[in-house]
């Protein structure tokens, strides 16, 4: 994990759970059986959420009605695998030993069902947003919605990383390692005139740990609730940007272009929303045909 230059904040736990999992076995002893089983068991595990907080303070994780989803289970397995590739770099793994994780197949994700806010659902969340006790709430659900960040991207957004002259902010470092620039609403860019800080500080620092980013889990969630949106996730307002984009016309590269996905395919989520704007460009060019 010390070597690790990725941004995945839940790596250290999956490989948590591998290292309990897989006690006692050595890389010799380490097959592809052994992966391929304790994925089906992982599988067949139910996933927790966040249900606030007990009378010491303390988060309180219930289990979802459904077993874990295809795609965590695939991150279980791309999180040992790479370990193991990275053991076989370094030497550690016995000379000419195969990473078993190579003969593991990937499980079907289902991703074609893409959550975003209606309009009035968009309005009524961003009411309550507003009313919230954390007051840079509102600010930080408008800028996912209208730039399409990741949460991660926008928690790390320090003032100097932001022009108000030009409108625009710059992730230095995406999930993809890429640079990135988020061009700003006039909503935003208000909204962030008001509460200018020191140049060097998180604009969604904690209070108590400014280097730190405030955890909005509690007040988003809280958000939601009074709106009565259920079923809805804070990476779905990433979702919201790129739906909003594709009904108002945009082709699936500028969709592409404004969410820093490298391969169309990811993009092709969206296409069923592009539809109408398909029938336009086809009558206004082929209409005419006879």
């Amino acid at each position: 994990m010390s070597e690790y230059a990725g941004r995945d904040e839940t790596r250290g736990q999956r490989l948590a759970w591998w290292a309990t999992r897989l006690a006692g076995l050595t890389l010799n002893q380490l097959t592809d059986d052994e992966v391929f089983f304790a994925l089906e068991e992982l599988a067949a595990r139910h996933g927790r959420y966040w249900a606030g907080l007990d009378a010491d303070g303390q988060p309180i994780y219930k289990a979802k009605r459904k077993p874990l989803a295809p795609a965590t289970v695939n991150r279980y397995a791309a999180a040992l695998g790479a370990v193991l590739s990275w053991a076989i770099r370094r030497r550690i793994a016995p000379k000419g030993w195969d990473n078993p994780c190579r003969r593991i197949e990937r499980r079907p994700e289902k991703n074609e069902i893409i959550r975003f806010l209606s309009d009035e659902e968009r309005t009524n969340l961003l009411v309550h947003c507003r009313r919230s006790k954390w007051d840079r709430l509102y600010l930080l659900v408008m800028l996912a919605i209208t730039t399409g960040a990741r949460r991660g991207e926008l928690e790390q957004l320090r003032w100097r990383d932001v022009d108000l002259e030009q409108a625009t902010a710059y992730v230095l470092k995406t999930k993809n390692t890429d640079r990135k620039v988020l061009p700003l609403v006039p909503t935003v860019i208000d909204e962030l005139r008001s509460r200018v800080g020191e140049q060097d500080a998180l604009i969604f620092g904690s209070a108590r740990r400014p280097d730190v980013p405030y955890n909005h889990v509690q007040v988003w969630q809280s958000a939601l609730k009074s709106s009565g949106i259920k079923c809805f996730r804070f990476h779905d307002l990433r979702h919201t940007c790129a739906s909003y984009l594709a009904q108002s016309g945009a082709t699936l590269l500028e969709i592409g272009e404004v969410l820093g996905h490298r391969q169309l395919s990811v993009t092709k989520r969206y296409s069923h929303l592009t539809v109408k704007n398909k029938a336009q460009l086809i009558n206004r060019v082929l209409g005419g045909i006879q």
